[in-house]
């Protein structure tokens, strides 16, 4: 009877049975997650992509040492250097500076990314950041670039099942020559590029525009001596194949491309110096009915990368 008289009632409440589950129901669900944590939405596709292609390349960087900080003067470059998405940690900015447009922009962009501290400095603290140069009121501080080492580039190819390639840079002095590898080395799927520590283009805020934002996810290494770190890629059973104008192969009959390869790739005016052109296995020549005495390092690796990647697709 008590039974009876408790479904009679009038009294307000859940059912016995229901247990709360209607009371449940109109509880909130907290705030909405950012676009990223969203299953379905198209930044939570592009940052799931990107944290499984980091996943596929544990390449640890800093064991090849670190580069000098430096700073890029005046108000075009730096511009142009946040557009690209070189890495920085400061913006310097004139007090009382004239806030024009590419003033506006710059400040825009760098609080747009984030993580990049804005300082305000007088005129004389900035000419003696920069010697003196003309910074026109702003300067960017980019952070010392960390190397990674030879072994590493190698090591990352096998962890994710792959046979390495790599590209090595044999005098190669123009930061943007080095972007422009570091850019094609990304496009056709290879795992990074070495370079020696001395007489040799760095990773400069020249180097990061130029790769138009692959050098984020392209390892660069740093060599102590090219020649013995050819020889251990050779010892590891990596084939090393030097670019020549005299070359006793022609690039189309090279089978080694298919397989794991390191592609050495020298100076524009000099070509391979002598010990590194005696360490390769092969030294090929990329025919050219055209005429031209010589390729840019950037082409002449596009051109070999390319061939590389059609061998092992």
């Amino acid at each position: 009877m008590a039974a009876n008289n408790r479904r009679m009632s009038g009294k307000k409440g859940a059912q016995v049975g229901s247990g709360g589950q209607r009371r449940k129901g109109l509880e909130g669900k907290g705030p909405t997650p950012p676009a990223e944590m969203r299953k379905g939405h198209k930044k939570n596709r592009i940052a799931t992509a990107k944290a499984k292609q980091a996943a596929r390349r544990p390449v640890v960087r800093g064991r090849g040492g670190k580069s000098a900080s430096e700073m890029v003067v005046g108000r075009n470059p730096v511009v142009e250097a946040l557009r690209e998405g070189v890495p920085a940690s400061t913006l310097y900015v004139q007090q009382f500076i004239d806030n024009d447009e590419r003033v506006r922009e710059a400040l825009q962009l760098a609080a747009e990314r984030g993580g990049i501290n804005l300082m305000e400095a007088p005129r004389p603290e900035l000419d003696r950041m920069t010697n003196g140069l003309n910074h026109q009121g702003l300067v960017l501080q980019v952070p010392p670039y960390e190397y990674a080492h030879p072994e590493d580039l190698a090591d990352a190819a096998y962890d994710e099942g792959a046979d390495p390639l790599i590209v090595a840079l044999d005098g190669v002095t123009d930061p943007r020559n080095l972007g422009a590898v570091v850019r094609s080395v990304s496009a056709f799927g290879g795992h990074g590029v070495v370079v020696p520590e001395r007489r040799s283009a760095g990773m400069t805020a020249g180097a990061w525009k130029t790769s138009a934002g692959t050098a984020a996810r392209t390892p660069v290494a740093r060599a102590t001596n090219l020649t013995r770190t050819l020889e251990a890629y050779k010892k590891a059973g990596i084939t090393v194949v030097g670019l020549a104008a005299d070359g006793e192969a022609e690039l189309g009959d090279l089978q080694a491309l298919g397989g794991p390869v390191v592609i050495v790739v020298g100076s524009e005016g000099k070509g391979l110096s002598r010990l590194v052109g005696e360490t390769c296995d092969f030294r090929v020549r990329i025919p050219m009915p055209g005429g031209a005495e010589s390729l840019n390092a950037g082409v002449a690796a596009g051109i070999v990368l390319y061939e590389a990647a059609r061998r092992r697709s």
